[in-house]
């Protein structure tokens, strides 16, 4: 009597976790997500306090090739410009639009190096206008940054993010 109570018990606890399982991979898909895009803003922070000047939509003087990408972010610092643009992956690998960063890469010790400029996916599965950079005119910018995440059962389901960051430096027209 008590093994089959001990059995249905097992059974009920197994089901629980059959029904549970795809909710909690999709949580934990959101998390790594939300994590990638705080990421994302604060290496766009870290840049903007490094900033001398800002340019917005424009890539003049960009240190790489954009690749049919389209500029957002133009910033000018005393270690190179870095130039944020949106558009196709550079390879198959990546999902959907992806965010690249030109710039100066970053050293060991966690501050942008001298030397040549690197070209890098900084985030991927980007809606078509997955980063929104907005002027208030104040010396602040508003960031929004949202993807498109393709759920395993068919469909797909929308992440954003949204800050508002001082510029460290004028924003030029």
């Amino acid at each position: 009597m008590a093994l089959a109570i001990g059995l249905m018990f097992c059974g009920v606890i197994l089901r629980c976790l059959v029904q549970v399982g795809p909710q909690g991979g999709l949580l934990a898909r959101q998390l790594r997500e939300r994590g990638l895009q705080a990421r994302t803003l604060a290496l766009l922070r870290s840049d903007l306090l490094r900033a001398d000047t800002l340019r917005l939509a424009t890539a003049e003087g960009s240190a790489c090739p954009l690749g049919g990408r389209d500029p957002l972010l133009q910033i000018s610092t005393a270690q190179g410009p870095i130039t944020y643009s949106l558009g196709l992956p550079p390879s198959p690998i990546w999902r959907g639009r992806v965010l690249m960063r030109c710039g100066p890469a970053f050293g060991l010790d966690g501050e942008p190096s001298a030397g040549q400029a690197q070209n890098r996916v900084v985030i991927d599965g980007l809606v078509s206008d997955g980063l929104r950079i907005e002027d208030s005119g104040q010396g602040l910018l508003r960031l929004r940054l949202e993807q498109e995440l393709p759920l395993v059962g068919g469909g797909s389901h929308r992440l954003s993010s949204g800050r508002v960051l001082a510029a460290g430096a004028m924003v030029l027209p």
